[in-house]
């Protein structure tokens, strides 16, 4: 018998099913923190059409299907946007899809910055055919499950870094197609499981001898430039060496005691040597390693000879900072500038850009009848006021002996104040390792940098009081100051003075709502102070410190605009940690004997801080893959221009909107030429840089008549400054 429904019960039959649809919509079959971190990425790439039901708030990826997403429950597990011709990035909460396994976004147009976070679970990761640039992030490291990584077919220039010694289960790895340098990093003898990995068409230099005992079947390694020999048990498997330097003579014995028949060599951590493997062949027995006695001991010799030969033009080529020398170079870079030409050039006007005004004062000068980059001797530290005709003192040389004279921490007391690590104080990821925001309950408040354990080897990390200790000594008002230090429990860390502007990057590269455009006041200020700080780094401390970093980013500004340089003294203090390094070669930054050899020098750092002036002048990127290949590199697109004023006003930063003293820009640009020549020996110390800064503004009269102040409005010049003869 059926049973017949009465309207009441068919009506609240039908509110039934209304409600429970209605609490499926609500709270949805997506877990929200991967909603959340979907709506980021579809907002991070442009909002693409193509990704149909997506939506850049709410919604429900699991339960409405999204496309190309894949899910486990309420979990996504996979997210599949291979070949859609999508930009943009991939949005900063990927950390939160915590059940993702594959993720690949292959043959897009994505970049140029990598995601420094990824999820842990990942298995499967393929970044390849884009457009990213600069390195592998850390958290790379961490991601222990990964199976396959292909980023092939980028626009990679950094030195792979050595942070492999997790990934035991990654059978295939492919950054093929980039312009990778550097050796290989040892880290790669623990990839145990690696079956098939491509190298190919980059400019990795050095031996793969840490590859000889991996479980390869496919290996190509063409088109770089590798030295040495191919290993033995290389030569069996399916390999592609060609278009490399390799040596086809015998290869130098292994160490004595062994079998000199097999060469390939077993890699362990930083700090273990090398031990042969076992070939079969009893130790010594030399018939059937087919090499004499004598013929060993020839080889021997012959190292010992080359070595020495080796060491003596090492050590003859190791530069001297003889006065002479000095006053050569500063000879050879000298600028000429155009001479006065009547009495008004006789009153100039000089101004005041110490590290912590926020304005420029003026006051009567006399000025010499003609400038050049190395003007009549002065203070470079000179202030110029009204009021004040002191000096500010000469930085005392940077006392390096081990004493630590800051601040010792507690990881309990850096938990509380950062609240653990939370990614919301996360203020971005280093050369080292990870920087938080702390604020401790005297409402100080202090930047974290948590220093990954991965980016330094274990006997490095052992000597990390010493490192603080020599830090500690660097003082000077333009470099970050080192406040304390944490080292427990396994963990290191260093805390820095927070300055609340953020980083010349962002305030040139990142805009929001609230940014203003950075004046050609505040432009020169910054430029002015960056430059103090590598001359004290360079002129003043004793060694001279080499900072190897130079770049915006690590430039921070304070309240008042004022510049300070971070990470000064961890490379330099640090022997051997170039693959820690957020290296340079191919971001934009680095002068061409680091890309070429990777050593850095005092002049390499006066190179980078050239391409920081440009891109003070431009508002454009080191590198940018988004451009015309022509512009995609700043220094080549831009050193043609320097010297044309036509050209060079077209390339200034539109942000400016033409407020800027056009000799003062030429002024400029004339440093920066300088700064970024090819040949290091032609470019000038960083004492002269900062006195032709400081001469720059002294004749551009950049007062507050000229300009306002460094967060006011600007007044566009168009005639000619009235000191000046054309």
């Amino acid at each position: 018998m059926v049973k017949k429904w009465s309207w009441g019960e068919a009506l609240l039959l039908i509110n039934i099913c209304i409600l429970g649809w209605r609490a499926s919509f609500i709270y949805g079959a997506t877990d929200p923190g991967d909603v959340s971190a979907l709506n980021a990425m579809f907002t991070s790439l442009n909002s693409p059409p193509i990704l149909t039901l997506w939506t850049a708030s709410g919604g429900d990826p699991c339960g409405q299907l999204w496309k190309a997403v894949t899910c486990s429950g309420s979990r996504v597990t996979e997210i599949s946007l291979s070949g859609l011709g999508l930009s943009g990035s991939l949005g900063y909460q990927l950390s939160s899809l915590t059940s993702l396994i594959n993720l690949d976004v292959s043959i897009n147009n994505l970049g140029p910055d990598i995601p420094y976070q990824f999820p842990q679970s990942l298995q499967k990761l393929n970044l390849g055919c884009n457009n990213f640039s600069g390195s592998l992030p850390y958290s790379i490291s961490q991601m222990s499950l990964l199976i396959s990584l292909n980023i092939s077919h980028n626009q990679l220039r950094d030195q792979v870094n050595n942070m492999f010694w997790n990934l035991s289960s990654m059978s295939m790895l492919d950054v093929s197609f980039n312009f990778l340098s550097g050796t290989l990093p040892q880290s790669f003898s623990n990839l145990t499981s690696m079956n098939s990995m491509f190298l190919q068409n980059n400019q990795f230099s050095g031996t793969i001898d840490v590859l000889a005992n991996l479980p390869l079947q496919n290996l190509n390694v063409e088109n770089n430039n590798f030295t040495g020999w191919v290993p033995d048990r290389l030569k069996n498997i399916n390999i592609q060496d060609g278009g490399n330097s390799w040596s086809y003579g015998l290869a130098p014995p292994p160490p004595p005691g062994t079998s000199p028949a097999y060469h390939n060599y077993r890699y362990h951590k930083p700090g273990n040597n090398y031990s042969p493997l076992s070939s079969g062949a009893a130790d010594g027995d030399s018939s059937r390693s087919g090499i004499s006695g004598g013929a060993i001991a020839g080889i021997l010799i012959s190292l010992l000879v080359v070595g020495a030969v080796l060491a003596y033009l090492f050590v003859k080529r190791r530069p001297k900072k003889s006065s002479t020398d000095i006053e050569k170079l500063k000879i050879r870079n000298q600028l000429s500038v155009s001479t006065a030409s009547n009495a008004a050039q006789d009153s100039l006007a000089e101004m005041k850009l110490i590290h912590t005004s926020s304005s420029f004062d003026t006051k009567a000068l006399s000025s010499p009848a003609s400038v050049n980059l190395r003007p009549p001797p002065m203070d470079s530290h000179k202030s110029f006021d009204d009021n004040d005709t002191s000096t500010i003192p000469a930085a005392k040389k940077a006392n390096v002996a081990p004493e630590i004279s800051v601040k010792s921490y507690s990881i309990a007391d850096l938990q509380l104040a950062t609240g653990s690590f939370n990614v919301e104080n996360l203020l971005g990821e280093g050369s080292f390792g990870r920087v938080f925001r702390a604020q401790f309950d005297d409402g100080k408040v202090l930047a974290v940098k948590k220093i990954d354990s991965a980016a330094f080897p274990r006997e490095l990390l052992e000597d990390f009081t010493e490192i603080v200790a020599n830090v500690s000594q660097l003082h000077h008002p333009n470099v970050t100051e080192l406040m304390g230090y944490c080292s427990e429990h396994g963990l290191h860390l260093l805390l820095y003075e927070f300055h609340k502007n953020g980083s010349l990057h962002d305030f040139l590269h990142i805009s929001d709502e609230y940014s203003k455009p950075l004046t050609w006041n505040s432009r020169v200020k910054i430029a002015l102070g960056t430059a103090r700080a590598l001359e004290y780094l360079h002129e003043v401390c004793a060694p001279s410190v080499v900072h190897r970093n130079i770049k915006s980013a690590n430039i921070l500004l304070d309240a008042e605009l004022n510049p300070h340089l971070s990470d000064c003294g961890l490379a330099s203090f640090i022997t051997n940690l170039d693959h820690a390094l957020d290296q340079q070669a191919g971001s934009g930054y680095s002068a061409p004997e680091v890309t070429m050899s990777g050593q850095y020098t005092l002049k390499s750092d006066i190179y980078s801080f050239g391409v920081v002036m440009l891109e003070l002048l431009c508002g454009r990127k080191p590198f940018d893959s988004s451009r015309p290949r022509a512009e995609q590199s700043l220094v080549r697109w831009a050193t043609p221009q320097l010297h044309d004023i036509d050209a060079l006003t077209k390339m200034v930063d539109p942000a400016l909107k033409g407020l800027y003293p056009v000799k003062s820009l030429s002024r400029f640009a004339d440093v920066v030429a300088l700064c970024v020549q090819p040949e290091p020996e032609f470019r000038p110390p960083m004492s002269e840089v900062v006195e032709a800064l400081v001469r720059l503004v002294q004749r551009s009269n950049m007062s507050r008549r000229t300009f306002g102040s460094d967060h006011g409005s600007s007044f566009r010049i168009d005639e000619p400054d009235a000191h000046e003869t054309s």
